[in-house]
């Protein structure tokens, strides 16, 4: 069967590149589109959704902002089963940072400039937030074009999502981006920072192996 991937905001699938599967399933990457200009989310959504055969049954994973991505696909392709990494199964679920961005609407007032390679800022954000002890981690942040990532931060912060039952989530207990507190995660990679996929790969391989046995 087919497993379909979406890596996490900005990530190229270095961050998952360590993750082993079994030979049964075929696994499709799927890249992330460049937003169109003033693009609904639900019609970004169609666009990334379009790569997907539904003609057969297939699984969903998505990492960090491809977890809520998988979950909004399942809505229009419904997926046998839908893990996600590093990631949150509503709304509810969001640290006190990107509540804070949903309120004061900051996201939206940042100039796209902000968001370039001559911006440190958000980048030093980037790594304090996601494993700072990592050297590694501007390596997987390879999609980097500011619209993107300002739209992308944009739609975390404004997500809106009820609690579908049959989303897997694992997440790691020192994960600062989604923290554990904020969720009841199926698995828990003790240790895991937000980058558990690439920092943990043996431990997650072994849980995706039995959840898509």
């Amino acid at each position: 069967m087919k497993i379909y991937v979406i890596s996490g905001l900005g990530a190229d699938f270095k961050v998952l590149e360590k993750l082993e599967f079994s030979e049964q399933h075929s696994i499709v990457f799927v890249d992330w589109l460049i937003p169109e200009k003033n693009e609904s989310f639900s019609d970004y959504v169609e666009r990334m959704a379009s790569v997907i055969d539904d003609s057969e049954p297939f699984y969903l994973l998505g990492y960090s902002f491809g977890g809520i991505m998988v979950q909004e696909i399942n809505k229009i392709k419904p997926a046998e089963k839908i893990v996600i990494m590093g990631s949150i199964k509503s709304d509810k679920e969001k640290s006190r940072l990107i509540r804070m961005g949903e309120i004061t609407k900051i996201p939206k007032m940042m100039p796209a400039s902000f968001f370039n390679d001559k911006s440190t800022m958000f980048y030093s954000a980037v790594r304090k937030l996601f494993d700072p002890q990592n050297p590694k981690i501007l390596q997987y942040f390879t999609v980097r074009d500011p619209y993107y990532l300002k739209w992308s931060i944009e739609r975390i912060s404004e997500w809106k999502f009820e609690e579908n039952n049959n989303v897997i989530q694992i997440l790691g207990d020192k994960d600062i981006v989604f923290p554990i507190k904020n969720s009841k995660p199926d698995y828990v990679i003790k240790g895991g920072t937000h980058l558990f996929p690439a920092t943990k790969y043996r431990e997650v391989s072994k849980i995706l192996s039995s959840i898509f046995d």
